[in-house]
Formats: structure tokens, C-alpha cells, sequence
């Protein structure tokens, strides 16, 4: 992987002293692109021989979809960049045994679906056609950049009971940075990633307000969020997790686990209870050790906007 990125980013920086356009062409083709495509793991394989399994076309591409029970009471787990929607395999029998009906997929260029790239608009428009399959969803749990995608969807109309994210991501401009970090993009090259960004993702949305973030969409969410984020991850940083927690103020409730990175965290079973008890019982039902987790978190957070705002 990190010599994969070593040759792009030669290659790109290489290119655009000679065609800056097409070497902007090149890195945003690339910023959409997973550079490894995650297989089912063993452990999965018997969860999801017994799911209902579609295929669902968007942008001509098939994302495939999972389903458990009868569509009833639909609960939307929703995976992240280079993974799959059975990574998520963990939140799948304790909902069932609570009575939910559990929607999953493989979004284009992941896990078995076609296509070699994605965008945060496949993302929203896979979740809106299965909102417009199955209805309101009594709760959506999103990993990584799967949070993002959804927090777009909502936005776009899609609505769901409770929203949960794990290890989520809550601005677009963190992943521009990440990738040209991770790619050490001459600043060129970043400005035209910026500039491709807002005009063909966001075309309709203020300057202001480009690239898209989570903490622009609080006066139009209403449902309690649960954000859970690991003070380990190297992957997507913690003060991601702060930040969004912060902008939803009490409608969010924050817990910062540690010890468990970016994609331990969904198979950790005090990760999986907490979010099981707050899609069946909402903000009010909470452990002594959560309660514990977000005051600590909390202290921090304000300690973060303490210190941006003397910046």
C-alpha cells in the first residue's frame, strides 16, 4: 500500500509539471478509488449465506445489499472506505434478536460490488433507494467514511430514529488533507483536488459550505446521536469524533474508547452493547461507565474549542 502510494505520488506531481490538468484529472480519479478491495473474512461467511442479497444499480454501477428479516423495522448499517458491509457483522444478531430487520451493502469498487471508485453521492443515493425499499429506518450505524455518506443522505431527506457513528468522519476537507498528506501532492495538485470537489460533487452548495461537513447539517437532523470514537485511531482521527459530538451539542452523546484503532473498535463487545441499547432505547439508557466516557470526553472536547477559538 505505501509503496502504491509512493508511485502515484510521483507520478502525479511528475505529471502536473507538465499537464497540470490532467494531472488533476488523475488525482481525483484516484481520491475516489480504494486501493485494496476488502474480501469476506471467514467469521462472516455463515452471517451472510443466510441474508436476503440484491443488487442495487447507481451511477451504472451494482452496489450489492444484504437483508435479515422481513424489512420491518429497518435498522441501516453502513461501512467505510475500503471495507465492506460485513465488517459490521457484530451488530447483526443482537438486532435481530430485538426485533429490528438489519440493511446492509457493498458500496461500488468495495466488498462484491461492481466498479472500481465511489463517491460520497453513490453513498447518499444507495441509502435513499433503500430508504425508498424498506422506509424510515428505526436507526442508521456508520463507520468511518460511511458516516459522512450518511450524514449527506440525511441531509438530501432520508430519515432515521437514531443515528450512530463509529470512528466517522465529519469533513470532507479532512479526507482532501488526509489524501494529499498520504500522496505529499505539490499544492497545485491539492488546490485543483479542492476545486474538482466542490464542482462536481457539490455544485449547488455556497462556497462557504464546500466541501461538505457534518457540522453544517445540525439544524436540519433530528434524531439523538451516539458518536463512539477511539482515542487509538490513526486512521481517522479522534478530534474528528470531538468536533462532530461538539457541533450537536446535547443532541449528541460522545464516548472515546482507547486501546481499539479504527476497525477493532466494531468487534469489541462493549462497543457492540452500547450501540445495541442506544438503538433500542435511545440517549436516556446509558452504563456508568459510558456516563463516565462522556464526561471525559466532553471535558475534552471543550478543551478543543477552547483552544480553536484562541487560534
Amino acid at each position: 500500500m505505501v509503496h502504491t502510494e509512493t508511485l502515484a505520488s510521483a507520478a502525479l506531481n511528475t505529471v502536473s509539471r507538465i499537464s497540470g490538468g490532467l494531472a488533476g484529472a488523475g488525482t481525483y480519479a484516484l481520491f475516489h478509488m480504494p486501493l485494496a478491495r476488502s474480501r469476506m473474512r471467514n467469521s462472516e461467511r455463515e452471517l451472510f449465506g443466510k441474508a436476503d442479497v440484491r443488487r442495487l444499480k447507481v451511477n451504472g454501477k451494482l452496489a450489492v445489499t444484504y437483508r435479515w428479516g422481513d424489512g420491518e423495522r429497518p435498522v441501516l448499517l453502513v461501512h467505510g472506505w475500503q471495507s465492506r458491509g460485513s465488517r459490521l457483522a457484530d451488530f447483526v444478531p443482537g438486532l435481530l434478536d430485538r426485533g429490528y430487520s438489519v440493511i446492509t451493502f457493498d458500496a461500488p469498487g468495495h466488498g462484491d460490488a461492481t466498479g472500481r471508485s465511489t463517491t460520497i453521492l453513490e453513498y447518499r443515493d444507495i441509502i435513499t433507494g433503500l430508504q425508498n425499499e424498506y422506509g424510515e429506518f428505526e436507526a442508521v450505524v456508520a463507520h468511518s467514511l460511511g458516516a459522512l455518506g450518511s450524514f449527506f443522505a440525511l441531509q438530501g431527506g432520508v430519515t432515521a430514529k437514531r443515528f450512530v457513528t463509529i470512528s466517522g468522519v465529519c469533513d470532507y476537507d479532512y479526507l482532501i488533507e488526509e489524501f494529499s498528506s498520504a500522496l505529499k501532492l505539490r499544492q497545485p495538485l491539492k488546490a485543483q483536488l479542492h476545486q474538482r470537489v466542490a464542482k462536481n460533487l457539490f455544485p449547488g452548495m455556497p462556497a462557504e459550505l464546500t466541501p461538505f461537513s457534518a457540522v453544517n447539517t445540525v439544524t436540519d437532523l433530528e434524531p439523538p446521536l451516539l458518536v463512539i470514537h477511539d482515542e487509538d485511531d490513526t486512521r481517522i482521527s479522534v478530534k474528528q469524533g470531538r468536533r462532530l459530538a461538539a457541533a450537536f451539542g446535547g443532541q449528541a452523546r460522545l464516548i472515546i474508547t482507547s486501546g481499539l484503532g479504527h476497525r477493532r473498535i466494531l468487534g469489541d463487545p462493549e462497543v457492540v452493547r452500547t450501540v445495541l441499547d442506544f438503538v433500542e432505547h435511545g440517549p436516556d439508557r446509558s452504563t456508568d461507565a459510558a456516563t463516565e466516557a462522556d464526561a471525559d470526553a466532553d471535558s475534552k472536547a471543550a478543551a478543543d474549542s477552547e483552544a480553536a477559538a484562541t487560534q
